[in-house]
C-alpha cells in the first residue's frame, strides 16, 4: 500500500512540464517522426496516469515514465515492422563498396583513427546533434536496429522478435548501420575537427 507521501509525489499535473521534453526526445530518437513521438508521449502519460497507483516509489518518477515510454516505443516498432514498407531485402551488394574481394578494407574506405577525448565527446551537445543527424540518414530499418541494440542495449533475440527479422538479417543490418554511421561521422564530425586542429 502506498504511503501518503508517495501519493503526493506522483503528481500527473506536473509530468508534462517536468519530463515532457525528455520523454519526447527519447521517443523521437527511436521513431524518427515528430508526430509519432508526440503520440507516444501522450500515450505514455495516459498510461502512467492510469497506473500511478501501482508505482509505489520503486524507482524515480522519470525512470518509471521512461520505462513506460520504452514499452510504448517498442510496441510501435513492432507494428511498423510488420508493414510491407519496413521489410528489408538483405543482400551484401552495398557492403562491396567498402571492401576488397579478399574481405579487407579498401584503402580509400578504411576507417580513420579517432583520436579524441571520449569523455569530452560524450558531453558535447554539438557531437550528439551531429550523431542524431547522421543516424537519421540511415535507412529506417537499419537506424531502428542500431538504436535498439547500441543505445537501448537490447539483446539480439529480442530485436529479432520486435523487428520480425532473422538473426542473420539483424547482423547484416547492424553491420551496415555501424559502417555507414562511422563513415558519416568521419565525414561530418571527425574530418572537420582534424582540419580545424
Amino acid at each position: 500500500m502506498e504511503t501518503t507521501s508517495e501519493n503526493q509525489r506522483l503528481d500527473p499535473s506536473g509530468w508534462l512540464d517536468s519530463h515532457g521534453d525528455y520523454l519526447y526526445r527519447y521517443a523521437l530518437a527511436r521513431v524518427r517522426n515528430r508526430a509519432v513521438a508526440e503520440d507516444l508521449l501522450q500515450e505514455t502519460l495516459l498510461a502512467a496516469i492510469g497506473s500511478c497507483h501501482s508505482h509505489a516509489g520503486r524507482s524515480s518518477e522519470r525512470t518509471w515514465l521512461i520505462g513506460i515510454m520504452k514499452h510504448k516505443a517498442i510496441d510501435h516498432l513492432r507494428r511498423i515492422a510488420r508493414t510491407a514498407q519496413f521489410q528489408l531485402t538483405v543482400n551484401g551488394e552495398e557492403d562491396l563498396e567498402f571492401f576488397e574481394s579478399s574481405g579487407h578494407w579498401r584503402d580509400d574506405q578504411a576507417p580513420l583513427s579517432w583520436s579524441v577525448d571520449a569523455a569530452h565527446l560524450l558531453e558535447s551537445r554539438e557531437f550528439w546533434e551531429t550523431f542524431s543527424h547522421c543516424l537519421s540518414q540511415l535507412p529506417q530499418q537499419i537506424a531502428i536496429a542500431f538504436t535498439l541494440r547500441e543505445i537501448d542495449g537490447l539483446e539480439s533475440t529480442e530485436i529479432c522478435e520486435i523487428l520480425n527479422v532473422t538473426p542473420n538479417n539483424l547482423w547484416v543490418m547492424l553491420h551496415r548501420g555501424r559502417t555507414k554511421l562511422r563513415n558519416l561521422l568521419e565525414t561530418e564530425w571527425f574530418s572537420h575537427r582534424a582540419a580545424a586542429a
